[in-house]
């Protein structure tokens, strides 16, 4: 077996991300390529959470309906999900909260409760326990559970190991399991698909990944208010703030968190924010700010399900025209969707960069699905992100008098930063001349205009040294699948299956039309896939005169899984 998927479900409480991570640890250690969806409500407890960990011995960055093991720590998961299982699928249980009507399936329940209370251990530990029951059903040998327990979870580490190995050994008595040899389930592990000559992977979130990016391209402040799914990249930058000596700030709102942030840049310090589309919002008029003022900032802007609050904890692809268009009168942008965790480290670290060399906004759009699901992560494959002039190379060269807004070829002002010994730096929001003097004159109106065009066409010439279109599948297909964001996994795989192209765009502003429409030559039949239910890519492409023959869009606040897309695929393409 090359593809196993194991799903995890309960309440918020019962440590279902973490029980989901750790089992795609475990697979990781044995050589398997790993992407994990974790799907939860907007409730602090209760609830129904699962976590769907998908093992492949090839790359992956999507999850299948189907599968292999489901892991109930409740009635209500056994209930919500009793139609993913195969014939073959097989069922863990806690005993002491689900019953079992139906026989179909092969099952083990544990006495999960009875076991926390022989250990005094508190409810959280459902899922280790229950974990030490799936290793031995699934055949990872106990060593490989207490290594990955041993290293992820040091708190209350012994109390952890005894419920876990308690669960592991009644699991071999109730499932009449003696050795490894005795198969309840068509585990990779069990079969000559085990790849543990492989090398394990580090597995991140996007959100991680965009982090460590942004810091690789000088990152020195961080500024944010919380929101899902922006959140855990302000986790993690306090989390590791002293490490890379960051200066990370939660102020009291959005608009504090855009001006704040535009005050480091002023001062030199490299800055981005993070938010998703309500908090955007707010934000707006200190976006403009930035366009006026030439200030460079990075924004993180994972998108959720709108409009308004919509659904919290759930992913659309609803802001692309948001973003695009955002604040008021006219000053470039630039845009990049990564659709995985590489690409979300690589582009991160390049639109920081960009953004200081152009002193422009540049946006890292991401939704729920890159923003907070878990994948392999090989460095070597994302590479690291190309470099581009260091700051010293933008700087003023110190003669004669400064001007903040000297008027250049390419529209791009060298940058001075105070204290500068008889020299005024100033920023400006309203309309004003190279110095930086307040204007009114139409002269000066329109040249202030055409420098910010010049700026916007100089990063756009800059964008043709990167891949901002990719193209996967069957290259000479005359058909193609148009993708952006999160749903390039999904259709890379569809894509594979059916033996057509797949054409994912990558940076959304500039737009790349000459790359597109390059990848576009001998296809017959064009077909958009996007989380929204309007095709916001589908328009934007038509905008450059490039026909969409047909939609596939998905906006329930889930993402695509494998059978999703080609089940609708075959609609089109019948």
């Amino acid at each position: 077996m090359n593809d196993f998927s194991t799903l995890v479900g309960g309440i918020a409480g019962n440590g279902i991300n973490e029980a989901g991570i750790t089992i795609s640890r475990l697979f990781s250690r044995l050589g398997y390529r790993i992407y994990m969806y974790y799907d939860y409500p907007s409730l602090i407890r209760g609830g129904h959470n699962f976590s769907l960990v998908r093992a492949s011995t090839g790359r992956i960055a999507s999850h299948m309906d189907q599968i292999d093991v489901l892991i109930a720590l409740n009635q209500e998961t056994v209930e919500k999900h009793r139609g993913r299982l195969r014939d073959s699928s097989f069922v863990i249980y806690d005993a002491d909260r689900v019953e079992l009507d139906d026989t179909k399936h092969k099952a083990c329940g544990l006495t999960i409760t009875q076991i926390l209370n022989e250990f005094a251990a508190p409810d959280v530990m459902k899922n280790t326990c229950i974990l030490g029951g799936y290793c031995k059903v699934v055949g990872i040998d106990w060593t490989i559970l207490e290594d990955v327990l041993k290293k992820h979870i040091p708190k209350k580490l012994e109390l952890n190991l005894l419920v876990a190995r308690k669960g592991y050994d009644q699991a071999a008595q109730l499932c009449h399991m003696n050795n490894r040899a005795d198969r309840l389930v068509d585990s990779p592990v069990n079969s000559h698909a085990n790849r543990q000559g492989e090398k394990p992977l580090p597995i991140l979130t996007g959100n991680q990944a965009l982090s460590l990016g942004l810091i690789n391209a000088g990152l020195g402040a961080y500024v944010a208010y919380p929101m899902t799914p922006s959140s855990s990249v302000l986790d993690f930058m306090a989390r590791y703030a002293q490490d890379f000596g960051l200066k990370v700030v939660h102020p009291e709102s959005e608009i504090a968190v855009m001006i704040m942030a535009q005050g480091f840049a002023y001062a030199g310090v490299r800055a981005a924010v993070g938010t998703s589309g309500g908090g955007f919002c707010l934000m707006t008029e200190g976006l403009s700010l930035a366009g006026m003022a030439e200030i460079p900032v990075a924004i993180v802007m994972a998108q959720r399900t709108g409009p308004s609050t919509g659904l919290p904890t759930y992913t659309a692809q609803g802001d692309l025209h948001f973003v695009l268009n955002a604040g008021q009168g006219e000053f470039p942008r630039f845009v990049v969707a990564p659709g995985d965790a590489e690409e979300a480290y690589c582009w991160s670290s390049i639109a920081l960069r960009l953004a200081w060399k152009f002193q422009v906004p540049a946006f890292i759009l991401t939704d729920k699905i890159v923003s907070e699901s878990q994948y392999s992560f090989d460095i070597e494959l994302a590479g690291e992100p190309n470099e581009h002039e260091q700051l010293s190379a933008l700087l003023w060269d110190g003669r004669g008098e400064y001007k903040r807004y000297l008027y250049t070829d390419s529209g791009v002002s060298p940058l001075a930063f105070p204290p500068q010994k008889g020299q005024a730096i100033k920023t400006d929001s309203y309309t004003h001349d190279e110095g930086g003097i307040t204007s009114e004159d139409p002269e000066i109106t329109k040249e202030t205009s055409d420098k910010r065009q010049r700026k916007g066409q100089a990063l756009a010439e800059e964008m043709e040294r990167f891949e901002t279109v990719k193209i996967s599948g069957d290259e000479k297909s005359k058909i193609a699948l148009l993708c952006w964001g999160s749903n390039k996994g999904v259709c890379m795989e569809a894509s594979r299956k059916l033996g057509i192209r797949m054409i994912q765009v990558l940076v959304l502003s500039p737009f790349p039309e000459k790359l597109l429409k390059r990848a576009l030559l001998g296809v017959e039949k064009l077909i958009a896939v996007e989380c929204n239910s309007t095709g916001q890519l589908a328009k934007l492409a038509g905008f450059y005169g490039i026909e969409i023959h047909n939609r596939i869009l998905k906006y329930d606040g889930r993402p695509f899984s494998v059978e999703d897309l080609l089940r609708e695929l075959g609609r089109a393409l019948a």
